[in-house]
């Protein structure tokens, strides 16, 4: 028995791949993000994962004003090999584009949200984290699940040295001024 051909798309090109690769490259699967030139494939998620993921769309769809738009699993595109998909992310409402986009870009993100998973740990925790911060969004929210409950760490970044600094952790509830007023129940996972 032989085995299956691999697609030309998993051979990485001389440097990498680039942000636009992944609109042209076919087949790809779902929720495939280019983070340092290399394609990061996602595993199937837990049930924590969406329900948080859905539980903080919700509520920041609720709340946002008029001027921001909340949007799920979309890339944003940071630089040339730089196209992570955040769990979550808000936007200017001027750049919520139309219905065939399929990446924002850094200047037009206003908060990302990365939901833990245990395959992709140290991508966000770190990586994404950093990617986020150089690119200039000013905030970033890290989920993670302790104990089967979410914990929001809060993070606002520091135009200066363009690192994040922490700006509070949540338990069973988020409360914060900035990006603008959130108030969410993390404990309503448990009722979805």
């Amino acid at each position: 028995m032989s085995a299956a051909p691999v697609p030309d798309w998993l051979r990485p090109p001389p440097g990498g791949f680039t942000a636009d690769d992944l609109d042209r490259l076919p087949d790809l699967p779902p929720h495939t993000e280019l983070i340092d030139g290399s394609l990061v494939f996602v595993s199937p998620q837990s049930t924590f994962h969406a329900l948080v993921i859905s539980c903080l769309e919700h509520r920041l769809r609720q709340q946002a004003p008029a001027s921001l738009r909340v949007r799920r699993e979309m890339t944003v595109t940071l630089g040339r090999q730089q196209r992570p998909e955040p769990d979550v992310l808000v936007i200017k409402a001027a750049a919520a584009g139309g219905m065939d986009l399929t990446t924002y870009r850094a200047e037009d993100v206003v908060l990302a949200v990365e939901v833990i998973s245990p395959d992709s740990e140290a991508r966000d925790r770190v990586r994404k984290p950093q990617l986020y911060a150089e690119a200039g969004i000013g905030y970033f929210w890290l989920v993670e699940n302790v104990g089967g409950k979410p914990v929001v760490h809060v993070y606002e970044l520091d135009p200066l040295t363009r690192a994040y600094l922490p700006a509070g952790s949540h338990h069973g509830h988020l409360r914060v001024e900035v990006p603008f007023d959130v108030d969410i129940d993390l404990t309503e996972i448990d009722r979805l």
